[in-house]
């Protein structure tokens, strides 16, 4: 056999281990050079794990045991970033994917400046051109691009989905925001999740007082009215699906002052 021979099966052989290699080879994202992971949903379960950690029945968060195993969220969250939702995946699977994102990233947010009496008290820390409140503030990647906790809220849940009952789901932090499930969202249980944390919302009087006379609502209904009333609903329709105390188009509504309190243990 000739050196000429050896060589070309030495190159035909190269090239099939090369290509061989490149079927193997992972999807890059070219925005960052980092890996992605799966195009299939993610994995919430590392997330569920450390919510039944350090989240209670009430919603009330062990800030300072996050704190403690903050290296296995930030190893979700780098999952999250490299893996955003496409149009394969079903609706109630992005939906899951973005709520927990936003929950997730709050938490974050909260342990990059712990200790704090406030979500709100961030925005006074926050050194950035004309960016004043922390959920405007694009601390985070999802698929190479810079986002904020309001791109979720705004640009993709509210912009993409039409679900008010999201406002149940999303938790800012605060004492009057409607509790932190000590589990993941699901895409199969979704929409149980959903009308769960609505009935938790609705008959918490701290956070909805509910009489026959009257409405104290939560300031939810009134800076998200729009979303209420979306598809031909109201207020009182939502109300009157959740509360055990119903309402009527007559009944006087009002709404809580705000607590923006940590909502820690």
């Amino acid at each position: 056999m000739t050196r000429c021979t050896l060589k070309g099966m030495t190159i035909g052989l190269l090239g099939l281990t090369l290509a061989g290699l490149a079927a193997f080879t992972p999807p890059i994202n070219i925005a960052t050079g980092s890996v992605l992971l799966t195009s299939a949903p993610v994995d919430h379960g590392s997330y569920d794990r450390l919510l039944k950690k350090y989240v209670n029945e009430k919603g009330l968060v062990n800030y300072k045991g996050f704190k403690a195993d903050e290296k296995e969220l930030k190893k979700y969250l780098d999952v999250i970033s490299n893996n955003p939702p496409t149009d394969k995946w079903s609706k109630n699977d992005q939906m899951a994917y973005w709520i927990n994102a936003y929950n997730a990233y709050t938490i974050q947010l909260i342990l990059n400046h712990y200790p704090v009496s406030s979500i709100k008290d961030i925005g006074s820390r926050i050194k950035i051109p004309f960016v004043t409140t922390p959920w405007a503030s694009k601390f985070f990647k999802i698929g190479g691009e810079e986002m904020s906790l309001d791109n979720i809220e705004h640009g993709t849940l509210r912009k993409k989905f039409n679900e008010p009952r999201i406002h149940f789901a999303l938790v800012c932090a605060a004492r009057s925001c409607p509790r932190l499930r000590n589990e993941a969202y699901e895409g199969d249980k979704l929409i149980a999740q959903l009308d769960d944390q609505g009935s938790d919302f609705l008959n918490n009087p701290a956070k909805n007082a509910i009489t026959p006379q009257k409405a104290s609502l939560s300031k939810y209904f009134d800076w998200y009215k729009g979303d209420w009333k979306e598809n031909n609903k109201s207020i009182e329709y939502w109300v009157n699906q959740y509360s055990k105390t119903k309402i009527n188009k007559d009944t006087p509504i009002s709404f809580l002052d705000y607590n923006w309190a940590l909502n820690e243990q």
